[in-house]
């Protein structure tokens, strides 16, 4: 099977981003969201923030999922109450389970990441949860669409390696 992730600059967040090599201004989430289902019939996965929702959802299939990364230690920002303490992750498709797999959460608690090259970087946690939601296995492809420090396909090779029983 053949998955994609798509952890872009979020709506109206992409000057955040504006020092890096590959800036290009803010993200056609239209465009990119009908690439994701035109290219990636397996399933997919779309990292975003809670005001963007009313205009993300709208765009997506019927089908469409909301997942949860809820953060315990998060960055609190000042009069911003209450805190932005989780992260919506919209994901399509994905292997369907069945008696012999283990049932994933909607939801998956993990901190954020400090001084990791780029603001949004995932912990570890999250690129294992998100493998788990897709129904990663061996032997599957997984397109990283925004890179960004690189963190979830190194993170693809822990837990394969780890599925594999290799540690």
């Amino acid at each position: 099977m053949r998955f994609c992730y798509a952890d872009p600059p979020y709506v109206g967040c992409a000057s955040l981003y504006k020092d890096q090599p590959e800036y290009t201004g803010e993200i056609d989430h239209e465009a990119l969201i009908a690439t994701l289902c035109d290219e990636f019939p397996d399933g997919w996965a779309l990292s975003c923030h809670t005001p963007s929702l009313k205009i993300l959802l709208p765009m997506c299939p019927d089908d469409i999922r909301v997942a949860a990364w809820v953060k315990p230690f998060c960055a609190f920002k000042p009069n911003v109450n209450p805190a932005y303490a989780w992260e919506p992750v919209l994901f399509r498709g994905g292997r369907k389970g069945d008696r012999n797999r283990k049932t994933i959460r909607d939801w998956v608690s993990a901190n954020i990441t400090l001084k990791k090259g780029l603001p949004g970087a995932k912990p570890w946690e999250f690129c294992w949860w998100l493998f788990d939601i897709l129904g990663f296995e061996d032997g599957d492809d997984l397109v990283d669409m925004f890179p960004g420090t690189g963190i979830v396909l190194r993170q693809l090779e822990q837990y394969l390696k780890y599925k594999r029983g290799l540690f």
